[in-house]
């Protein structure tokens, strides 16, 4: 689907490949989601430039993703997408300045485009260009990406109140409550990774469209670019610090159920401690010689019981007079 938006701030949807010869003269922004061949081969033939595909916007190396091709600058950076969901994923976009247009193509629908377009109204006539466009729709992506780590922040911190904070009111808790934990942290590990990755390639994509002539001809957009890029900076060594807090709390939630398998364990040690002398007293009393002087005892049968509560009980309080129950 090819989407057009004028100076003016309308859009209009191309439906017709076959009859329009060029974008109307207003066109600023030439939004492609999802393009067909017959989409790519009319935005080349209009624009007079090469596409990128599918398979190219996967290219990792930077020369594929950020360079100037007759006159049109190609840029591609890896955008969040499904944050909201419990498997988030990056997604390559790629950005195309065309001579005063610019050209996004996306095989998905990130958050930041649709809130760009909903404050497309908003922009005043001088930020209607290509690369003005372009540093306000930039300047949106790394907003979004900011709210999306604030989001996380602050799931963390509840995960990490449930994990540490209840633990003093001794509420009894399933059995598999910190495995369950230790899936939701694996969720945010993941959900800030990708964030980390997001920020490094729109890093990378700033510095290198600081350098194009159009934007160096546009103060204000260049000036609103350095600030983006600190915004990116900032952003990144707070990623980086939720980053270690995610670690810390995993190695913590891992402690906590060394601990708990290490208390079943003594537990298990002790009364095992315990029942070990009166299992004595009845192996003695429980052998089948014909010769034993208890045997005609009448008080033999209480006596043996005495002797064994006696053998448990005391192992029982010296095992809590030393603090190990």
């Amino acid at each position: 689907m090819i989407t057009a938006y004028c100076s003016n701030c309308t859009s209009v949807e191309i439906r017709d490949l076959s009859h329009a010869a060029s974008f109307p003269e207003d066109v600023v922004w030439i939004d492609m989601i999802e393009p067909t061949r017959d989409e790519e081969l009319y935005v080349e033939k209009v624009l007079g430039i090469e596409v990128p595909t599918r398979d190219d916007l996967k290219d990792i190396e930077p020369s594929a993703r950020l360079y100037v091709e007759n006159d049109a600058v190609f840029m591609t950076a890896s955008l969040l997408w499904k944050a909201d969901t419990d498997a988030p994923t990056l997604t390559d976009v790629a950005f195309i300045l065309a001579g005063n247009r610019l050209v996004t193509i996306r095989y998905a629908h990130p958050k930041s485009f649709a809130l760009f377009i909903a404050a497309l109204h908003r922009l005043p006539e001088n930020w209607r260009s290509g690369a003005a466009l372009l540093a306000k729709l930039l300047e949106t992506i790394v907003d979004r990406t900011a709210e999306i780590l604030e989001i996380s922040v602050s799931r963390i911190d509840i995960l990490s109140m449930h994990v540490f904070g209840d633990r003093a009111k001794k509420v009894r808790k399933p059995s598999n409550y910190l495995e369950e934990k230790l899936r939701d942290i694996a969720g945010y590990h993941r959900t800030i990774s990708k964030v980390r990755d997001s920020l490094g390639s729109l890093s990378r994509l700033l510095t290198f469209f600081h350098t194009i002539p159009a934007m160096q001809q546009d103060r204000e957009a260049k000036e609103l670019c350095r600030t983006v890029s600190r915004d990116i900076q900032s952003l990144s060594e707070h990623a980086a610090f939720v980053a270690g807090n995610i670690t810390f709390l995993l190695d913590a939630s891992l402690g906590l159920i060394n601990i708990e398998q290490n208390s079943i364990i003594k537990i298990f040690s002790i009364a095992s401690v315990v029942f070990l002398p009166p299992t004595l007293v009845a192996s003695i009393y429980g052998m089948n010689f014909q010769v034993m002087p208890e045997l005609a005892w009448a008080a033999g049968y209480p006596y043996s019981l005495a002797l064994m509560v006696i053998s448990a009980v005391i192992p029982f309080f010296f095992f809590r007079w030393k603090g190990w129950l």
